[in-house]
């Protein structure tokens, strides 16, 4: 799956879901002003700035050049790295809270990058991390057209985390204590078909693999499969995500 793409193309397909996610998250997080908290898995920054606007004193890191990039020039003050959540290049307990939202899933190795953002978070402090629920999550009306299309699609309902639960083990795992684990929802309304769909033929992570792979006739037979379930716009997508928090 590829996530080394143009930052503006990631914001269309996932920020739209991503920025009205980072409000509650941050919020059941517990981050408060002045708070140092380590964003993991940045992206292209809507967690970033969200944590920002709250008062925190943001650090941020993500594996994908092009994401660091577009955050470096967005916030040229942040200290933005490029790297993974299980080698981050940070001391021990310098961080009050480190949070990831809708990365887990995509990590290589989560008990590791769960214990590394332990590790760099100062003793009582947070770690915290949400992920889309499988069948409700930001992506399920586009698995959903899929599936009736092409019943043994993988989709990203397997991916860590993705069901109630996963994520808490994968805490208790990494050696966190009192973890919490609770769904998180945004709606988010799409005005027409088109401003939806469009953004999946992108090539972001599995689902634009998924179309990227398709021929032309496929591709537009899905986006049909899709309009029908979804009507022409508008329409609205609710979206939910699993989120847990622990301490150090």
């Amino acid at each position: 799956m590829s996530f080394v793409v143009p930052a503006d193309d990631y914001d269309r397909f996932m920020g739209r879901y991503a920025r009205p996610l980072a409000a509650v998250f941050a919020a059941f997080a517990g981050v408060g002003v002045g708070d140092r908290v380590l964003d993991v898995g940045c992206g292209p920054g809507a967690l970033t700035a969200h944590l920002r606007s709250a008062g925190a004193e943001v650090a941020a890191i993500d594996p994908s050049p092009p994401f660091v990039e577009a955050l470096h020039e967005r916030f040229p003050d942040i200290d933005t790295r490029l790297g993974t959540a299980e080698e981050l290049p940070y001391d021990a307990a310098v961080f009050d809270a480190a949070l990831a939202q809708l990365v887990v899933h995509f990590m290589a190795d989560p008990v590791a990058g769960l214990s590394q953002m332990a590790r760099v978070t100062r003793r009582d402090g947070v770690v915290a991390a949400c992920v889309w629920d499988g069948p409700t999550g930001a992506l399920a009306p586009f698995w959903d057209a899929v599936h009736e299309i092409d019943p043994d699609a993988e989709d990203e309902g397997l991916l860590s985390g993705a069901h109630r639960g996963h994520l808490s083990r994968l805490f208790d795992e990494a050696g966190l204590h009192s973890v919490e684990e609770t769904p998180l929802a945004v709606d988010v309304v799409h005005p027409t078909l088109e401003e939806w769909w469009e953004p999946y033929t992108y090539g972001v992570g599995p689902a634009g693999d998924y179309v990227r792979r398709l021929g032309d006739d496929a591709r537009a037979r899905l986006e049909a499969v899709a309009r029908k379930r979804l009507g022409n716009g508008p329409f609205t997508v609710t979206a939910t995500a699993w989120a847990a928090r622990g301490t150090v």
